[in-house]
């Protein structure tokens, strides 16, 4: 195994794990990092190198899954839960049932359309206008100061907006966390709220994004793609508790100057 390969795919899973849950757009960032300096594509052909961005966005979701664990197992039921302001299994399903319907409608064309430099610039900018918007017009008592204080409409209003995150660039966290302040929710519960949702939405996409390319699935990579998923855990289990410990103090705005920073360097270097 090569050494400078085994390097390439290990900054691949960190740029993943430290981008994937923060609204920044992990998709800008592998595109600017991987096509400027990795090229993946190159020493592990295009059909494994898009295998392997499935398995280390696994690694994304399992650094959810451990640090939300009480949570998970609350709301599965494996754990008694306190009282009547729960968090219910409802909730995060309602949220996630817009989004899930439109991404399988439309699941062919924004594969064959929507991946391009340009679309990923677009989802870049006007993720981070809803972003500058959203810390605008939040109220400044929110109703919601938890997660457990949500409502099912605020659910259902999440999930609709969650529905622009299927752009490219957008970004699932910052359309969500955004539409979650919008309506009446603390920064930090919006967050705890997007972090639950992304789980089962990303866990579907991958597994079924694995299944379709299982056959250039090669034992000969396996080291390359241990090493993504373990890179990419550790990285998103870091910043997931960084950005929930600073995410009510500092709120959208500065996360939203520096996606329309990104666009002016992705633009150019490739446009």
């Amino acid at each position: 195994m090569d050494f400078i390969h085994l390097l390439k795919v290990i900054v691949l899973g960190m740029f993943e794990g430290l981008t994937e849950f923060a609204p920044v757009s992990s998709t800008g960032h592998m595109i600017l990092v991987d096509e400027m300096w990795l090229h993946s594509s190159e020493f592990l052909g295009e059909s494994v190198a898009n295998t392997f961005k499935v398995v280390v966005q696994l690694g994304s979701i399992l650094a959810v899954v451990v640090l939300f664990k009480d949570r998970f197992a609350s709301l599965l039921g494996f754990k008694e839960g306190e009282a009547r302001v729960k968090l219910k299994l409802g909730q995060v399903l309602v949220g996630l049932l817009p989004a899930t319907i439109l991404g399988i409608a439309l699941e062919d064309y924004i594969d064959g359309y929507l991946f391009t430099v340009e679309t990923v610039m677009i989802g870049l900018a006007l993720g981070a206008v809803l972003m500058i918007v959203a810390d605008f017009i939040s109220p400044k008592a929110p109703i919601a100061q938890t997660v457990d204080q949500m409502t099912y409409q605020q659910a259902f209003l999440i999930g609709l907006v969650q529905c622009f995150s299927l752009w490219p660039g957008f970004s699932r966290s910052g359309s969500t966390i955004s539409a979650g302040v919008m309506f009446g929710m603390s920064h930090r519960s919006a967050a705890d709220f997007t972090f639950i949702m992304a789980v089962p939405i990303m866990l579907g996409a991958s597994c079924l994004s694995l299944y379709k390319n299982i056959e250039f699935f090669s034992l000969n990579a396996l080291p390359l793609f241990a090493a993504g998923f373990i890179s990419a855990f550790i990285f998103a289990f870091l910043s997931i508790q960084f950005f929930l410990r600073l995410i009510n103090k500092i709120k959208l705005i500065p996360f939203a100057i520096y996606r329309l920073i990104l666009v002016g360097v992705i633009y150019m270097l490739y446009v």
